[in-house]
């Protein structure tokens, strides 16, 4: 079974409905309202939980926390040539590699 306090939970707060939200990453389509961060955290985890095991009785795949999965730190990104252009050169001139570069720019 998967622990479902492994997943990635967040809260925020929700102009339109007065109310904070509690949110989880691997569940996009779930959420829970409540007046405080701390109830409605508490609410999406459980929520999550009785999910969890709904799936797991209908035998559904569920999802893999992010927290466990690993991670290769490679991705591939599409860019235009024009663009891709403009960052060799600006690597070049900074005497840095392009990879460097880029890993800068997002960090």
């Amino acid at each position: 079974m998967i622990n479902y306090k492994h997943y990635t939970y967040r809260t925020i707060w929700s102009t339109e409905d007065e109310e904070f939200v509690g949110l989880c990453a691997e569940f996009p389509s779930l959420s829970y309202l409540d007046e405080t961060p701390l109830k409605a955290l508490e609410g999406i985890m459980n929520l999550v939980k009785d999910i969890i095991a709904d799936m797991e009785t209908n035998k559904e795949e569920i999802p893999v926390p992010f927290s466990n999965k690993e991670y290769s730190g490679k991705f591939q990104i599409r860019i235009t040539p024009e663009r891709h252009r403009m960052l060799a050169i600006e690597a070049a001139e900074k005497n840095i590699s392009l990879n460097r570069l880029i890993n800068d720019k997002i960090s």
